[in-house]
């Protein structure tokens, strides 16, 4: 059977101007994934990102300690059916206009917006996000442009079909996405509602590894958030 793991990105700056770039954390932590494989002798066959920066640069610094150990890693193949959904749009453009308008939302949003530059600004928003995510997962968030749940989940579906075929048995294939793909990915794997996509991408780890094993249309899944490139490097692990 084939491996199929999915690296969640490493930490973005998710409350600056550039929330689609690595953190000084983020590369530290794919770097630090990137040196795991080497000592363990993983050997990739096949590598793929989504069309994002953050994921692009976990690749990149993955690829690039293999460059400086002079070990080889393959050019990745860029599928946007690995991106994340369109959060950005949701904060920046859907929840001001939904607080207006949605009396219990709107305390949620007050309640981050307030502490949007302190120490308890990760609790806050993420209390606003699920919230404001749920409601796009009901169909309640139309907006033109938004990619709408059923779309999103049926393009990371299809990715991950994409991603298992043409390789060779035992092939060892890497995809660098994010937390909403892989919530999608173990929850259709697992045949669970797919309500359940939304709670296990909270849990999903920055720079994360969740393990599939695969052998033609079939898909098990074999682990989930691991993080054993930062076991001794606890001050790295991050979820956002």
């Amino acid at each position: 059977m084939g491996t199929l793991l999915l690296v969640r990105h490493g930490q973005a700056q998710a409350f600056s101007d550039q929330p689609d770039r690595l953190s000084a954390l983020g590369w530290d932590q794919a770097r630090a994934l990137g040196s795991f494989w080497i000592r363990r002798r993983v050997t990739v066959e096949a590598a793929f990102h989504g069309s994002l920066r953050r994921q692009r640069e976990t690749y990149d610094a993955v690829r690039g300690v293999h460059a400086e150990s002079g070990k080889p890693f393959p050019t990745a193949t860029v599928d946007p059916g690995l991106d994340e959904y369109a959060a950005q749009d949701l904060v920046r453009r859907i929840a001001p206009r939904l607080a207006e308008s949605n009396s219990g939302f709107a305390d949620l949003w007050k309640a981050w917006s307030s502490a949007a530059s302190g120490a308890d600004r990760n609790r806050h928003f993420q209390r606003m996000f699920e919230a404001l995510a749920r409601l796009w997962f009901e169909g309640r968030l139309a907006h033109p442009g938004l990619e709408e749940w059923a779309a999103f989940h049926a393009r990371v579906e299809s990715a991950l079909a994409r991603l298992r075929q043409g390789h060779r048995p035992g092939a060892t294939v890497v995809a660098f996405t994010s937390g909403g793909p892989i919530g999608v990915a173990v929850q259709s794997c697992l045949g669970a509602p797919q309500e359940a996509a939304l709670d296990i991408n909270w849990r999903v780890r920055n720079s994360s590894l969740t393990t599939f094993l695969f052998s033609g249309a079939r898909l098990s899944l074999d682990s989930f958030n691991e993080t054993p490139h930062l076991a001794a490097l606890p001050d790295l692990i991050s979820f956002r």
